[in-house]
């Protein structure tokens, strides 16, 4: 066991009772998986659906937790009844986050559980209002607090035998439409309709950011190639212009994390 994963289990161990914050992505999952094996029964993983919640990482949350014995719920979130969540500022993930950690620690406090999140050591630089939330709630970072970065999380996610240890990178599906553009449960159907398609064709690392009427795809830089073959160009165009795009593009610098955050001048959270 390598010394930072002996400081995650001594760092959950001394906090007694816990309640993750758990998506079903890698870092989540991990961690869930970590504080199981640390505290039993005093760990409970905790999964929050809502329109902007994919159907296909509710689903990995679900499977994860089967597979490992997680103590798990699933709750429903309504950031979408939050007109200023729904207005799309700069720091959207604040209302999100917000709306989630109201849920989380009112059910841990009649527990005596800590809320704990899968923010790692690699997200300090990032942009993420969420984290304003975080720490008006008290929220912990284990992960964070002991060092762990994604890819040494990676690497003891693939130890553990978790299928989760090669995921792609994910978020939330508004992420994928330009600030300031309202989040519509239509806008979110057709981006999450709009990204199945792309998987089924082979897609491993992909986004499709929602501007209007146009779909712009962003693919891994090694599976650009692919996008622009005759037979897989026309699926790709027939089967979103068929979802509601009248215009699809393909962007030449490839999938980014954040690429709708290029505009903005901010220092990060």
């Amino acid at each position: 066991m390598s010394d930072k994963a002996r400081a995650l289990r001594e760092t959950l161990s001394s906090m007694g009772s816990v309640l993750v914050a758990y998506s079903g992505g890698v870092d989540s999952a991990y961690l869930a998986c970590v504080a199981q094996a640390t505290l039993g029964s005093r760990a409970l993983a905790v999964t929050a659906d809502s329109p902007s919640y994919p159907q296909r990482h509710r689903e990995m949350a679900r499977d994860v937790a089967a597979r490992f014995h997680l103590r798990h719920e699933i709750i429903r979130t309504d950031e979408m009844s939050r007109p200023e969540y729904r207005a799309n500022p700069s720091n959207r993930c604040y209302f999100c986050k917000h709306e989630l950690y109201s849920h989380l620690t009112r059910m841990a406090a009649p527990l005596g559980a800590t809320v704990i999140d899968g923010n790692n050591a690699d997200d300090r630089g990032d942009y993420r209002p969420g984290r304003q939330a975080a720490r008006e709630f008290g929220v912990r970072s284990p992960l964070d607090e002991v060092g762990l970065t994604k890819d040494e999380i990676r690497t003891l996610s693939h130890e553990l035998g978790l299928p989760t240890w090669d995921e792609p990178a994910s978020a939330c599906l508004s992420s994928r439409i330009p600030y300031r553009s309202e989040v519509t449960d239509e806008k979110l159907r057709m981006i999450e309709a709009a990204e199945e398609v792309l998987r089924g064709l082979g897609f491993r690392i992909c986004r499709v950011r929602h501007h209007d009427d146009l779909a712009r795809v962003e693919l891994g830089r090694d599976e650009r190639l692919r996008a622009f073959e005759p037979d897989i160009n026309g699926a790709i165009v027939r089967e979103l212009k068929a979802i509601g795009y009248r215009y699809v593009t393909v962007d030449l610098q490839g999938y980014r994390t954040g690429s709708l955050n290029e505009g903005l001048r901010l220092q990060p959270a």
